[in-house]
């Protein structure tokens, strides 16, 4: 009777090389555990050209860091605690991301109107300004907590006046989060400090896990957004390209029309311009993909955010669809123009290609009508030249009997050499024209050998 495994004891397959890193990807990047009220500084820097041991570098420069190593940076996520705050570092394929989750300042809360919130960041002075990289996104994120009113315009209206008026009484949008839980209101305009303002209102006794939750989905949202309109520049910008390059097609594809102008000249041209079109395809095709991906993102932070509208003012996802679309259908026309340019150039390739067969297969009928003519020719030629061979070898096989016939006068017979030779003339002619016809049928003839 066998005894039961140790439950300690491996029982699978070796695991795949991927395994733990795969199934660890879901813990990868965590939500903070932020307790309000709390100030979130947030800076998206692109980081090309920049590489970890660079970041790593700059992460030393904090209190107590001086012994960060890159391996502990080895899995795209860090989080650092300090007496006063808390900083977390993301690297992401184009960028990365720092967030800073300290208290919140004293005069920062409802009651302020467009609080100095750069003041009191608790990072060593200069520091953020020396980040490596070139910032994407900056934003001071307030987080704080108040009773929330009634579901009517008039108790929303209550909290709204002294929401904007942390705004400097600027126009704001504002949304309820979580199907009315907590409030976001922001202004999206750049402060001379750099920053964007966002607040959050959340109602007392609002977890940690889920501050840190909402935090994160307003954050990822503006920085979803802006990445994905990187593709807007480089649209606009290839726009007189295509427009270029599709004129520059039509004329080729009515030239091939016109059949006067040569085909080395049409495929010369086809094939400088398939190589400007391959090249932007090349250098563009990541920046549009990527382009498509942050905005599926951006829909779906949208979503998990279910918003409710408070009355009178717009809420934040219709704002970001309404300036996003746009945008991101222009980037996508570019990018069908691209792909099809791309096939149209490949059509007329095969266009092209097909009238350089039919020329190349006229000339072929040229010369095969001119070698045809030839073997006629030579043919004459042949058969004019066995008469003449038969001629010859009947006059030499005559002159051999007429030289034999003499000799046999000579010696006493009774013979007459030039009737003798003549009398052999039809024979002869006969023999040579005879032997002639056999030795063609037998080169004629195919040859039973392989």
């Amino acid at each position: 009777m066998t005894s039961n495994p140790d439950p300690g004891l491996r029982v699978l397959p070796p695991d795949d090389l991927l395994r733990e890193d795969l199934h660890n990807e879901v813990h990868a990047r965590p939500s903070a555990h932020i307790r309000l009220p709390a100030l979130v500084a947030f800076v998206a820097v692109l980081n090309e050209g920049v590489n970890r041991e660079q970041e790593c570098a700059h992460l030393r420069q904090l209190p107590g860091q001086g012994g960060l190593t890159p391996v502990q940076m080895s899995g795209n996520f860090l989080r650092l605690r300090f007496d006063e705050y808390t900083l977390k570092w993301e690297r992401h394929t184009e960028f990365t991301r720092y967030s800073i989750v300290q208290p919140l300042p004293e005069g920062s809360g409802l009651g302020a109107s467009d609080p100095p919130l750069q003041d009191h960041l608790v990072t060593p002075p200069g520091w953020l300004g020396d980040i490596p990289g070139r910032t994407v996104a900056a934003i001071q994120l307030v987080m704080l907590q108040a009773d929330l009113p009634a579901q009517t315009s008039e108790a929303q209206a209550t909290l709204m006046a002294p929401a904007q008026r942390w705004f400097g009484d600027r126009t704001v949008l504002a949304s309820q989060l979580g199907g009315g839980h907590s409030w976001a209101v922001t202004d999206f305009l750049l402060q001379p400090s750099g920053f964007e303002h966002l607040l959050v209102i959340t109602p007392p006794g609002t977890s940690e896990t889920r501050a840190g939750r909402i935090s994160q989905r307003l954050l990822e949202l503006e920085t979803y957004r802006l990445m994905a309109l990187r593709g807007l520049p480089v649209a606009k910008a290839l726009s007189p390209t295509l427009a270029q390059a599709e004129a520059q097609l039509a004329g080729l594809t009515a030239q091939m029309e016109n059949k006067s102008v040569s085909e080395q000249d049409l495929l010369d041209q086809l094939i400088s311009l398939a190589a400007r079109v391959e090249r932007a395809t090349a250098e563009n095709t990541y920046r549009f993909g990527a382009t498509r991906a942050y905005d599926a993102l951006v829909k779906q932070r949208i979503a998990e955010l279910r918003e409710k509208p408070i009355p009178g003012t717009q809420t934040l996802g219709e704002f970001m669809q309404r300036r996003l679309s746009p945008a991101m259908a222009t980037v996508a026309a570019s990018e069908q123009r691209l792909t099809s340019l791309s096939e149209r150039i490949s059509r007329t390739s095969a266009l092209l290609r097909t009238r350089v067969d039919i020329a190349t297969e006229a000339q072929n009928q040229q010369l095969l009508a001119k070698l045809t003519r030839g073997q006629e020719l030579q043919l004459h030629l042949q058969t004019t030249v066995e008469g003449l061979s038969i001629a010859a070898i009947s006059y030499y096989v005559i002159s051999l009997l007429l030289y034999l016939a003499k000799a046999g006068k000579a010696a006493g017979l009774p013979i007459h050499p030039e009737i003798a030779a003549g009398a052999m003339i039809p024979l002869v002619l006969w023999v040579v024209w005879r032997t002639t016809r056999r030795i063609h049928a037998r080169l004629g003839k195919p040859s039973d050998k392989p």
